[in-house]
């Protein structure tokens, strides 16, 4: 193209190559390219930023990325950058828009940092939406505070876009503050949708939930129709924050508007209201779900079956549990477990039996939740139960362990189904289980509540069972001295030498108890006051005497049987007998210190030999003197000496009216066989 030469000495105007570089096509950029260059090699060509700006739109940064870059540098490069406004933002909109991330941040970073403020808002708006896109929010919250401090006024498009980036990158308040600023600002329409369905979203998931109806509200006012996932976010922060109620209102709310809640949705508001013990709710949310054309997961079956377990409604858990197992899913450990413990405390066995066999076909280890339900029994006291289950079990080829085993035994003990429990105790010796002092001295104990022959006879052979050496010691201690080889006195020392104290104390002080109550009641009080004679010796109620010189000497029986505190008076009172009568030392009290239980029956024993002693709330206390006299009537030494033990008015009938106080039956005065010939 030919082109009229300029005369000689005169310059062409600007506006002239501004014309004819607009009148070239659009759609090519080539010819303007090379009029460019052209005029620029001219001497007369002056930069003009309104040919450069027309320039950098008409290059396609897809092909002419370089010729952009090369403008901007050129651009940088002139005596006053700052001129050509329109060229720099034209160079990075068009990158920008264009996804060209790494030249537009580029051209940013050093017009920000040659300290440029040229930058316009819809170049600013292309590159956030550039770095938001590729979620680089960081960075395009770099950008916004360079925008903020050039002065350049945002408009809507940015609010648009940073508003929502704020919120979801957890910079609540930013976000809340710009769109309060938004709403403020004259010019700009209202706040899509979009914008508040992020910060309804945002802060009803951070807990906020005033806040965050505050502005579903709002959102609702202006004109906005909410959308199932704004309504969904709403309804789940209110009800994982435990406001159901609040949550339900807007969820009937939501339907009335028409909304189809979605399946998290369902499954939330379902699972809600069924933890909340709302089952009747659940339950009809449950079929509405169905009727939508949802199938329920294996957490929502759980979940209600679970729950109407826990509330005890048999008939809806177990309608739920077989709904599940025909949908074809497989219910978990959680879900059989909450089944059977319903099951074990409505006493449901049978059933029971079946769905642990269920759960066993489903793979799962079911010996661990057999014994849970055997001891449900055994704590319930539901004993007959409990050897029902133990017989399932077994013919199950369940087994169980040794400590449920003794709880049963006890359990049979303690109602008297002895014959149930000699078996248990053959199970729990034969298991590898040792009979220990407590359990051995509590098979004892029943002997001596004990006032059937028959039975007397069956808990002798479950003591045997026992093989405890407190067994032998039992049946020695019965025999003449000339089968144990030995007086009774260093027989019960040998025994009580072989105690470990160490780890059997309190066990043997709890079996000296329940032995001299058996002794006392047999009438065999030598062999009991050797018994107290020799746990003395061993310090297992070192506390219960007390000589303090000659102003108060004491007998503390208040943590005794019956038996033990009786026979611990009696030899305690041989020797304070003893020291005042052949030692000439009298104190000035004496105390027996009893408590309210034990109070009336040492006082009704000694009150029949006509005793100084006064009773009080607790003590019987004397003094000295009064004692000391005492001591030296007949009747006393007798007494103390333990020659006359059969005078049952004297001693074992006042015995056995107070008993109760320990034991819960009244023992008659018939002597029970010896276990010499139980043995």
């Amino acid at each position: 193209m030919d082109e009229p030469k300029p005369k000689k000495g005169t310059l062409p105007d600007p506006a002239l190559l501004l014309l004819a570089a607009s009148s070239l096509p659009a759609s090519d950029p080539t010819p303007l390219l090379a009029l460019v260059a052209w005029a620029r090699v001219q001497p007369w060509f002056v930069p003009s930023d309104d040919l450069s700006s027309l320039l950098a739109a008409r290059l396609a940064p897809a092909t002419h990325s370089s010729e952009l870059l090369s403008l901007f540098d050129d651009t940088l490069a002139l005596p006053d950058p700052a001129a050509f406004p329109k060229t720099l933002n034209a160079v990075l909109s068009a990158l920008a828009t264009h996804g060209l991330l790494e030249p537009a941040f580029f051209c940013f970073k050093r017009l920000r940092d040659a300290g440029f403020r040229v930058l316009e808002t819809h170049a600013y708006n292309a590159l956030l939406s550039l770095l938001l896109t590729r979620g680089l929010a960081f960075k395009a919250f770099e950008v916004l505070d360079e925008m903020s401090s050039s002065g350049c006024a945002l408009d809507e498009g940015t609010y648009e876009l940073v508003v929502p980036a704020l919120a979801r990158a957890g910079r609540i308040d930013a976000a809340r503050k710009m769109f309060d600023e938004m709403r403020k600002r004259e010019g700009i329409g209202r706040a899509s949708a979009g914008m508040y369905g992020v910060l309804v979203d945002v802060l009803a998931k951070a807990g906020r939930l005033d806040a965050a109806m505050g502005m579903y509200r709002e959102m609702v006012a202006v004109g906005h129709r909410a959308s199932p996932a704004v309504s969904t976010a709403m309804v789940e922060g209110l009800v994982r924050a435990g406001k159901l109620d609040a949550g339900m209102e807007l969820w009937e709310e939501m339907r009335r508007g028409g909304l189809r809640p979605s399946f998290g949705l369902y499954t939330m508001v379902v699972e809600a209201n069924a933890r909340s013990g709302r089952l009747d709710v659940a339950t009809q949310l449950f079929g509405d779900m169905e009727k939508s054309g949802f199938f329920p997961t294996p957490a929502t079956y759980a979940c209600l079956v679970e729950m109407h377990a826990s509330a005890g409604q048999v008939d809806a858990a177990m309608r739920l549990y077989h709904s599940m197992a025909n949908a074809g899913q497989r219910p978990g450990l959680s879900t059989f477990t909450a089944l059977l413990m319903m099951l074990a405390n409505k006493r449901m066995l049978d059933l029971a039996a079946k769905v642990l066999l269920e759960m066993k076909a489903s793979g799962f280890p079911i010996e661990v939740t057999a014994s849970d339900l055997l001891m449900i029994y055994i704590k319930e006291g539901s004993t007959e139960l409990a050897l029902r289950w133990l017989r399932f079990m077994g013919s199950a080829g369940i087994r169980t362990n040794n400590f449920i085993i003794r709880q049963l035994f006890e359990s049979c003990m303690k109602t008297g189904l002895y014959d149930s429990a000699r078996p248990l105790l053959e199970t729990y010796v034969a298991g590898a289980a040792k009979v220990d002092f407590i359990l051995y001295t509590s098979i004892l104990a029943h002997l001596v509540r004990c006032q059937d022959e028959g039975r007397e006879r069956a808990i002798m052979d479950i003591l045997s069972v026992s093989k405890h050496k407190a067994h032998d010691f039992m049946c020695g201690l019965f025999t003449g001295p000339e089968q144990r080889k030995k007086p009774v006195l260093s027989f019960v020392r040998e025994f009580f030498q072989g105690i470990d104290y160490d780890n059997e104390e309190s066990a043997a002080r709890y079996f000296v108890n329940v032995l001299l109550n058996y002794l006392v009641l047999m009438g065999q009080m030598n062999r009991a006051r050797c018994i107290w004679k020799v746990a003395y010796e061993n310090k297992l109620f070192a506390k219960a005497i007390v000589f303090d010189q000659h102003i108060a000497w004491s007998l503390d029986v208040r943590n005794l049987s019956v038996g033990a505190a009786l026979v611990a008076t009696v030899h305690t009172l041989h020797r304070f007998r003893k020291r005042m009568l052949y030692y000439g030392v009298v104190p000035r009290r004496i105390k027996l210190v009893t408590g309210p239980t034990l109070k009336m029956v040492v006082a009704q024993v000694l009150a029949s030999l006509e005793s100084p002693f006064e009773v009080s709330k607790v003590v019987l206390r004397a003094p000295g003197d009064s004692v000391l006299e005492w001591f030296k009537k007949p009747i006393v030494q007798q007494f103390l000496l333990n020659e006359i033990p059969s005078k049952a008015d004297v001693l074992m009938h006042r015995l056995n009216v107070m008993f109760p106080s320990s034991a819960p039956e009244v023992r008659s005065l018939s002597i029970p066989r010896s276990l010499s010939m139980s043995r």
